[in-house]
């Protein structure tokens, strides 16, 4: 692509840039001048009025501010590629951890003379690819990034590292060239902000260094260029911070981050002059930012990628030829350029800087639109932007510049058209990014329509899905290879993407399984012919799935939805479809259902921002020995004494791991909290006794035989005591006493499953142990539909909102106290899986006692679950605030995660009770022999 510039004979505004990026730095705990007295103590707040007042100086006297905006995903590396490069990274860098370029981008970086940057090495390395030998890096090791300990020492060591550049005398002369930047990036407000969250003593602190340490750059700079003016400054930040502690999703707190430049080329602070229409919102309202006449200032926001145009605007080189940002010109101030004096002089600049982002914009259009062009075998170009129209309208804008002697006004006409020229530009590219849209909707569409129809043919219908001998399947496979072969030798004649033959080959097979097991059988329900199905019963099955499925997705947003769940499961249900024969068979388990399912119920309504809490962790371990003691006394009753010593010896290796998990989570958390760091002897211990649990747990073989009535209850007593240390050293609060009431209410699941079972069994006489005379019964899909809500409720049930990255990070620091993103995920998503397990062997459990085929809960599950998936596909979206946006992505993501997922389930359910199953089932042969 070709590259532009708006320089004017090589000379830009300012000779350098010094960009420094405040990592995970909110915008209003910068500007607000006592965001932090509500939040701690008076000792802590005491005489810090200003927390940032070197900055709250430049602002008032010297220079302009504002909100920088950042879009979804609010990532350390998309972030500083949207500052750096203009562009806003494809997602799919997450796929390689956020430090290895995706696709190659340009950078200011690339563009400059010379860059010199310091910090993370997560960050910093990124930005050297490509750039030929003009970024230097310093960077610290990976093993200083310790969220143990005072991360301001990150902020001060670059500091440390630009000052010692600057002693360099053998860099002086490299230094000096114009068009030179200067990166710091300042890793410990994020690093702080994870360990102990923004509204904290730590993080207020690590403000006021970083305030500091932009005084002692500015200082170190104007005695090293001898205060020659000719510098100028950008601070802001990648991305913002919940007040959990976290980011990563598209929360406001993250999206919303500070920017502050001052110096050669920037204009000074504005006046907030109408009250009518002022830059202040509620936001901003308590920042009381003032000018030296006490007059309210001008609050400018941007977008994130505005600041790399920006920054190549004040150096005068070429802008990086992928951004799409648009410079800010009301912020710049080209007083020094050697030009006619006056308003001509400023307005001819500002004017030449539109025109130069127009064609930068409408480059990237013209490149991308000519590759799709050239690719597409049926192409309809963006209409705004067809045949000669841009090409004409530069021209216009052109001519209204040379014109500017007749008529000074044709500068304001001029800007104006090269903005509508940017903003159609812009316009083109999403156009062209999302031109295939439709194509892969339809694809998607058909998919999960015909994967939900091939799942329900297994279920309903008596049919093999496997006949291909008769004419009528013939025709079906030669009209789907048909299908396959054009749609796939489209997509090759046009060079689609290896992933448009997977969206294609899955709708295309389970349309081909569908439709030749229909022309292959009789339209007839297993044990029921359609014509004669009770029409009363089919509206209210109907109506039940669909209120479920609309429960469950308005779930997502409204968390106590899910505790309405339980109560409609553990008190409803019970009171208005139980048997008095069921009831009796249950006994005392009547209540312990109910009293479960309530105490489930009431952990969806608790506050998400939770605080750390150690006796909540110490009461959530004593709880699941309390309900593995229940379970041990039941097992008891089933079997002799003498035949549970085994069992006993099991309870008794697994309370002692408990005890000690307890033992050192306690010490560890006491000490972090203390600011000791973590002592290495808990280290050690806690990840010993966090794998010998799991070994105990997960080691096949069982304590009873597995044919007797008992085996599965021993299973159930070892999963949940093995899973319980895992989940006292990675909780925060509450999360162990979630743990531990969702699997009692997954065993008290099996139990009332199987009391109900026998009764519909002795009323159906139908036959558990022979699975091939199946017969699907209306109650089934209740079952299924309790076993979507228990998939779902694992995951929301703790505390999370709309996403993986909402689980705290600081409950992994027992076991990593060094930032590594891959084995802390791995940790969380541990925690995550924890509660499936219970929902795994309860599936496995229930499936087999009432006589179901293995997976039949799944496939049941898939063709219901399938119009709830694509509710959200239809409601994703890219337009709207960023919380939207983030919120339609990752609802979609999770419910087609959890679709999966839930298939996952029932695997992994009927491996661990494999042995259990089997024993059971040679059992029931002997008792029929």
């Amino acid at each position: 692509m070709q590259a532009f510039n708006t320089s004017r004979g090589g000379n830009g505004l300012s000779k350098r840039v010094v960009l420094i990026s405040a990592d995970g730095l909110r915008a209003d705990l910068l500007f607000e001048p006592n965001g932090f007295l509500n939040a701690l103590s008076s000792n802590d707040t005491e005489g810090v009025d200003i927390v940032a007042p070197y900055l709250r100086s430049i602002i008032s006297s010297r220079g302009a501010f504002g909100v920088s905006h950042t879009r979804v995903p609010t990532e350390s590396r998309p972030g500083h590629v949207a500052l750096i490069a203009g562009m806003y990274e494809d997602v799919s860098a997450v796929t390689k951890g956020w430090k290895v370029n995706p696709v190659e981008f340009d950078s200011v970086f690339n563009r400059s003379t010379g860059t010199w940057a310091f910090g993370s090495p997560d960050i910093v390395p990124m930005f050297t690819q490509g750039s030929q030998g003009r970024v230097r890096e310093w960077c610290y090791d990976e093993s200083e990034e310790d969220f143990t300990k005072d991360a301001t020492a990150l902020d001060i060591w670059v500091l440390d590292q630009l000052r010692r550049l600057l002693q360099d005398s053998n860099s002086a002369g490299l230094l000096r060239r114009r068009g030179t930047v200067f990166f710091l990036h300042l890793l410990g407000l994020d690093t702080t902000g994870h360990s102990y969250r923004p509204f904290s003593r730590e993080y207020m602190h690590n403000i006021q260094v970083v305030d500091s340490i932009v005084r002692q750059v500015e200082e170190l700079l104007d005695d090293f260029y001898e205060h020659d003016g000719e510098t100028s400054f950008v601070f802001t930040a990648d991305h913002g911070m919940s007040v959990i502690g976290n980011h990563g999703d598209g929360h406001p707190d993250n999206t919303r981050t500070p920017y502050v430049v001052w110096g050669k080329g920037i204009r000074g602070p504005l006046i907030d002059s109408d009250p009518t229409l002022s830059s202040h919102d509620a936001y901003s309202q308590g920042w009381d930012l003032w000018s030296s006449s006490n007059e309210l200032l001008y609050r400018r926001d941007i977008e994130q990628a505005d600041l790399a145009p920006l920054m190549t605007t004040l150096l005068g080189t070429d802008w990086p030829v992928n951004s799409v940002g648009v410079v800010p010109v009301d912020l710049l101030d080209p007083s020094g350029l050697s030009m006619k004096e006056g308003d001509v002089k400023e307005r001819s600049f500002k004017t030449q800087v539109m025109l130069v982002n127009a064609k930068v914009i409408l480059e990237q259009y013209r490149v991308k639109h000519d590759l799709k062009h050239s690719h597409k075998l049926f192409y309809t170009p963006f209409p705004p932007l067809a045949g000669d129209q841009y090409p004409q309208e530069l021209e216009r804008i052109e001519e209204l510049i040379s014109d500017v002697d007749r008529n000074i006004l044709a500068y304001d006409e001029a800007r104006r058209r090269s903005m509508h020229l940017i903003t159609t530009g812009l316009a083109g590219l999403h156009y062209l990014q999302t031109y295939e849209r439709t194509v892969i909707r339809s694809m998607v569409t058909a998919a999960y329509t015909g994967w939900a129809a091939w799942a329900g043919c297994w279920v309903f219908f008596r049919s093999t899905l496997s006949a291909t001998s008769t004419t009528g399947a013939m025709l079906v496979h030669i009209i789907s290879a048909a299908a396959l072969l054009a749609m796939g030798g489209m997509f090759w004649l046009e060079q689609s993407p290896w992933t448009y033959y997977l969206y294609l080959t899955f709708p295309v097979f389970f349309w081909d399984r569908v439709l030749s097991s229909f022309v292959t059988a009789d339209i007839t329900l297993y044990s029921v012919d359609l014509m004669t199905l009770n029409k009363r019963r089919i509206i209210g099955n109907a109506l039940l799935v669909g209120s479920s499925l609309v429960g469950m997705v308005l779930g997502y947003t409204h968390r106590s939805l899910w505790s309405a769940g339980f109560v409609i499961i553990g008190v409803v249900w019970p009171a208005t479809r139980w048997k008095s024969e069921t009831q009796k068979a249950l006994g005392h388990k009547c209540w312990m259902w109910t009293l479960s399912c309530l105490v489930t119920a009431m952990f969806p309504l608790l506050e998400v921002n939770k605080e750390e809490s150690l006796v909540n962790i110490i009461f959530g371990g004593l709880s699941a020995l309390a309900v593995g003691g229940m379970i041990l006394r039941y097992i008891y009753i089933l079997i002799p004494p003498q035949s549970s010593k085994n069992t006993l010896v099991l309870f008794g290796v697994q309370t002692l791991l408990i005890l000690s998990m307890l033992f050192v989570t306690c010490i560890s958390t006491l000490s972090l909290q203390a600011k000791h760091g973590l002592p290495v002897w808990c280290q050690i211990v806690g990840w010993a006794l966090f794998a010998l649990s799991l070994f105990v747990a997960f080691i096949p073989g069982l304590p009873v035989e597995s044919s007797s009535p008992a085996a599965k209850y021993v299973l159930y007593l070892r999963y949940l005591l093995g899973i319980t240390p895992l989940f006292i050293i990675l909780s925060l609060s509450d999360e162990t006493l979630f743990f531990v009431s969702y699997a009692l209410v997954m065993g008290l699941w099996v139990v009332v499953e199987e009391a109900i079972g026998k009764q519909r069994s002795k009323s159906s006489k139908s036959s558990a142990e022979n699975l091939s005379t199946y017969h699907f019964q209306a109650d089934d899909l209740r079952i299924v539909l309790f076993f979507l809500f228990f998939v779902q409720t694992a995951f929301f049930g703790t505390g999370n909102v709309a996403s993986v990255s909402s689980f705290y990070l600081s409950p992994v620091y027992r076991l990593i106290p060094v930032f590594n993103p891959f084995f802390m995920s791995g940790l969380l998503i541990c925690k995550i899986i924890a509660p499936y397990v219970m929902l795994a062997i309860s599936t496995a459990a229930v499936t087999h006692t009432l006589g179901l085929p293995p997976f039949s809960l799944f496939l049941v599950a898939l063709t219901v679950t399938d119009g709830m998936t694509l509710m959200f596909f239809f409601n994703v979206t890219d337009t709207g605030s960023w919380l939207e946006i983030g919120q339609t992505i990752s609802f979609f993501v999770i419910a087609s995660l959890l679709t999966l997922w839930s298939g996952g389930v029932c695997i992994v359910g009927e491996l661990l009770m494999e042995s259990v199953l089997r024993g059971s089932v040679e059992n029931a042969k002997k008792k029929q022999k």
